[in-house]
């Protein structure tokens, strides 16, 4: 197994978490005997810096002969006076354009071990396992035109879609729902909308091809109350761009903390894995960032794009174990029980990597058996 891939850091504690990633993905090539050429270069706020620009040729052109790119967060308040197209967001932006990946994949479940974590009450978050999949590259984030005029003091987006995008993300939606529960729930605003009638009509459609898969729709604020009310009602959900991003954060209280969330992005030439956490400026370079949701990521890069589900499964259930044993990063520590087993980010980088290497020794053992 040959894999390239390149890891672009970003900023705040972006370098601190995606450096725990890759120590899980150099252990896994160690372990399974792969050839992994992993690379870094620069995007963000370190890369307006150090080159002007949010994401450099040099760093797009590496991206593009990778065959996956993991990101670790982007920006920082310094850059907030930017205009729009100058801030380090706008380097994420590009870099999702340029890999072309449509569909962006958000998992959501409920840790038994992190159950005192949620707001919610344990018997409502008790087995919730969402998907969320994500349109990545519609809507208002990419619709043009695109206006702010500051000084006369009006700004607009343009929410736009067209059938195929629809149907491109749509399917991806309805084969990931056969392999799970085969239910799908298509999130939009079609009372008010027109974008939304259109995706409601579209998808109503193609479900005509799936019909082993049940299809609701609902409207994205009667869908942000029943996540909290009734998360386990759901298997995988279909939203537009800005929908997408609002909802799958806010499913950060069924995990306990938005550290434990991971996400892979899918379709383009390159796929493009990142935490869905942001840069947290705050807390950078403290040890005090979450990074079980940045080697959650690298179970999902292995996943999806080198096809080791196996050694996926193992970081998978390497990351529960050490949940299950107690241990916590900042962001996860609610009781007193929690507080005395807060480790650093890379204390616990460390605890899921040994963990991880005695599953896989094991497994091993059994195979040479």
């Amino acid at each position: 197994m040959k894999l390239k891939v390149l890891i672009v850091a970003g900023d705040g504690i972006g370098p601190e978490v995606t450096a725990e990633g890759a120590r899980i993905l150099r252990s896994v090539a160690e372990l399974g005997g792969y050839e992994f050429e992993i690379r870094e270069a620069l995007i963000g706020g370190v890369a307006i810096k150090a080159e002007g620009t949010p994401l450099p040729p040099a760093t797009l052109d590496a991206a593009l002969d990778s065959d996956a790119v993991l990101l670790g967060a982007v920006g920082g308040n310094e850059f907030n006076s930017l205009p729009p197209d100058r801030r380090p967001e706008a380097g994420l932006l590009q870099i999702r354009q340029a890999l072309g990946g449509f569909a962006n994949l958000r998992p959501a479940f409920a840790h038994p071990a992190l159950a005192v974590n949620s707001p919610l009450k344990p018997e409502v978050i008790d087995g919730a396992d969402i998907l969320f999949v994500r349109e990545l590259l519609g809507g208002l984030y990419f619709g043009e035109p695109r206006v702010w005029e500051k000084e006369a003091g009006y700004a607009w987006n343009t929410m736009r879609y067209t059938r195929d995008e629809v149907i491109r993300v749509a399917r991806i939606a309805f084969e990931l729902a056969q392999k799970r529960r085969k239910k799908l729930t298509s999130v939009d605003k079609a009372n008010v909308l027109e974008v939304s009638q259109l995706w409601r009509a579209t998808v109503t459609e193609l479900a005509r091809q799936y019909p082993d898969v049940t299809l609701e729709h609902q409207y994205v604020d009667a869908m942000a109350m029943h996540l909290m009310n009734t998360p386990r009602n759901y298997d995988v959900v279909l939203t537009e761009n800005l929908f997408g991003d609002i909802l799958s954060d806010e499913s950060g209280v069924i995990t306990g903390s938005l550290g434990m969330l991971p996400s892979a992005t899918i379709g383009g030439h390159v796929n493009l894995y990142e935490p869905i956490h942001g840069s947290a400026p705050d807390i950078a370079g403290k040890g005090l960032a979450n990074p079980l949701g940045a080697i959650l990521t690298v179970a999902m890069l292995l996943r999806h794009s080198a096809n080791l589900e196996q050694d996926a499964q193992a970081i998978e259930t390497a990351v529960r174990k050490v949940l299950e044993q107690g241990y916590r990063t900042a962001d996860l520590a609610r009781t007193e029980k929690d507080k005395k087993m807060v480790l650093s980010t890379q204390e616990m980088g460390q605890r899921v990597h040994q963990t991880l290497n005695e599953i896989i020794d094991k497994r091993q053992a059994l195979h040479a058996v």
